[in-house]
C-alpha cells in the first residue's frame, strides 16, 4: 500500500468530494527502531481530520497520554500498569493522525492499528475490522488453495513420476515461488506493526519474494512451455523468414543464444527489481508504487515468446489451453496495476473504503487471479512435457538458481537494512 505523509494527504484528500478538515500536525520526534522515541521530548498532536457524518476523534491530549501509558512517557508521570491481553486486543483503532507518518496510507483515513504491538495483538488483528485485514485474508485463502494445488501435483497426481524426480524439479520451482510470495505478503500485512524497522524488513522479504516467483515462473517456462514453441525451433523458423521476409538466416544460432541467456538475465532482473522497490522506500523516490509495478512488469518480458507465438503462428489452434489462459492471466495483471498505481477507489471517496474495498484489497484479488490461470497453463505444459520430455532438467539449471537467488536477495536486504533510517520519509501520494 501506498504510504504518504500527512502534508501529501492533506493536499490530496483537499481536492476529493468529501469534506473534510484537515489541519497539520506538529513535527514530530523520529522514532527508533523499536518503536520508541529517539528523544525524551514527546510528540504533540493535532486534531484528526473530521469527517462529514463521522464521530470527531479524541483529543490530542487523549492521545498523548495514551502514547506515555505505552512507556514512552514523560518524567515524573508513572507508567500504568499493562492490560491483560483481552484488554489489548480491543484497544480502538487509530486514525491517520495518530500513527507514525511511515504507517500512513494515502487517502485511508481509520483503521490503523498502534505501534508497537505484540506478535499477539497482529495475529489476533487479522479477526477484527482493520485496513490490513482483508489484505491479509486476500493472500491467506489463495495460499490455501494453491497449497493444495501443489500438493495434489507433486504427490497425489497417481502418475508413475515421483515426486523427486527431476522432470519435476522446474515444478518445484515454479510452486516455491507462488507459496512464497503469497506467504511473505500474508506475513508483511500481519506483522507490519511489530516496530518500525521489522514493517521495513518484511516489505524488504515481500519485495524477494516476487523477484523469486518471477525468477521461479520462468524456470517453469523454460522446460515446460518454451521447448513447445515453433518459434523456437530453427526446423520452423528458418523456412518461416525465408518465406515471409525473403532473409536467408540460419535461426539456428539465435534460438541457441536465447535458450543460453533467458536464465541468466531473468536473474539479474529479479536481483536489479528487489533493489529498486528497496530503494523506493527511500526518500529519493516520489511515487513508490509506480515505480514498484513497472519494475515488477519487467520479468514479464520473459513471456515475450508466447506472445510472438500467438501472433506468428496459430497458437489459438495448436494450443487453446495456453492461448486463452495466457492472455487472461495479463488482462488481470492490468487490472491489478490499474489499482495499485491509481489508488481508486479510496481515491474518489476518502474513508469510505478504509476496511473494506480498497485498492490494494483489489491488487490483491486480481493478482491471485492472474497467478489462478498461470497455474493452468503451466500444468498444461507439465503434461505435454512429460509425454515426450526432450532433455531432463537439472539441478544447477533448476534448484541451483533458485538456491543462488536466494543468497543474492539476503544480500541485498541486509544491505538495506543495515543503512536504512526508519521513521524519517515523508513520500508524497502519487
Amino acid at each position: 500500500m501506498l504510504r504518504c505523509g500527512p502534508r501529501g494527504l492533506a493536499r490530496r484528500l483537499g481536492g476529493s468530494a468529501l469534506p473534510l478538515n484537515l489541519q497539520r500536525r506538529p513535527g514530530r520526534a523520529h522514532t527508533g527502531s523499536d518503536g520508541g522515541r529517539r528523544g525524551p521530548q514527546q510528540r504533540a498532536r493535532g486534531p484528526a481530520p473530521e469527517v462529514a457524518g463521522a464521530r470527531p476523534s479524541a483529543a490530542a491530549g487523549s492521545m498523548a497520554r495514551r502514547l506515555q501509558a505505552r512507556g514512552a512517557g514523560a518524567r515524573g508521570a508513572p507508567a500504568a500498569p499493562p492490560a491483560p491481553p483481552a484488554a489489548a486486543a480491543a484497544r480502538p483503532l487509530l486514525r491517520w493522525d495518530e500513527v507514525p507518518d511511515d504507517f500512513v496510507e494515502c487517502f485511508i483515513l481509520s483503521g490503523y492499528r498502534r505501534l508497537p504491538c505484540t506478535a499477539q495483538e497482529c495475529l489476533a488483528s487479522v479477526l477484527q475490522p482493520t485496513n490490513e485485514t482483508l489484505n491479509f485474508w486476500t493472500h491467506f485463502l489463495p495460499l490455501l488453495l494453491f497449497l493444495s494445488r501443489f500438493g495434489r501435483l507433486l504427490f497425489l497426481s497417481g502418475r508413475d513420476v515421483p515426486f523427486h524426480h527431476p522432470w519435476l524439479l522446474p515444478l518445484w520451482c515454479y510452486a516455491s515461488g507462488v507459496l512464497l510470495t503469497l506467504a511473505m505478503s500474508c506475513t508483511a500485512h500481519v506483522f507490519s506493526c511489530l516496530s518500525l524497522r521489522l514493517r521495513a524488513a518484511f516489505f524488504y522479504l515481500d519485495y524477494a519474494s516476487i523477484s523469486y516467483y518471477g525468477f521461479g515462473s520462468t524456470v517453469a517456462y523454460y522446460y515446460y512451455l518454451l521447448p513447445g514453441l515453433s518459434l523456437l525451433d530453427a526446423r520452423v523458423m528458418t523456412p518461416y523468414v525465408q518465406q515471409r521476409l525473403g532473409w536467408h538466416v540460419d535461426c539456428t544460432r539465435l534460438i541457441a543464444a536465447y535458450r543460453a541467456l533467458v536464465l541468466p538475465v531473468a536473474f539479474v532482473l529479479a536481483v536489479a527489481c528487489t533493489v529498486a522497490c528497496c530503494k523506493s522506500r527511500t526518500d529519493w523516490c516520489a511515487y513508490p508504487f509506480a515505480l514498484r509495478t513497472f519494475v515488477f512488469v519487467m520479468p514479464l518480458s520473459m513471456a515475450c515468446p508466447i506472445m510472438l507465438e500467438s501472433w506468428l503462428f496459430d497458437l489459438r489452434g495448436e494450443n487453446p489451453t495456453l492461448f486463452l489462459h495466457f492472455y487472461r492471466r495479463y488482462f488481470w495483471l492490468v487490472v491489478a496495476a490499474f489499482f495499485n498505481v491509481s489508488k481508486i477507489p479510496e481515491r474518489i471517496q476518502p474513508g469510505l473504503f478504509d476496511i473494506i474495498g480498497h485498492s490494494h484489497q483489489l491488487f490483491h484479488v486480481f493478482t491471485f487471479l492472474s497467478i489462478y490461470d498461470q497455474v493452468h497453463y503451466v500444468e498444461d505444459g507439465l503434461r505435454q512435457f512429460l509425454k515426450a520430455p526432450p532433455a531432463a532438467p537439472t539441478f544447477g539449471g533448476t534448484v541451483g538458481y533458485m538456491l543462488l537467488l536466494v543468497l543474492c536477495l539476503g544480500l541485498v536486504i541486509r544491505k538495506f537494512l543495515s543503512g536504512a533510517e526508519f521513521g524519517t520519509k515523508k513520500s508524497a501520494c502519487s
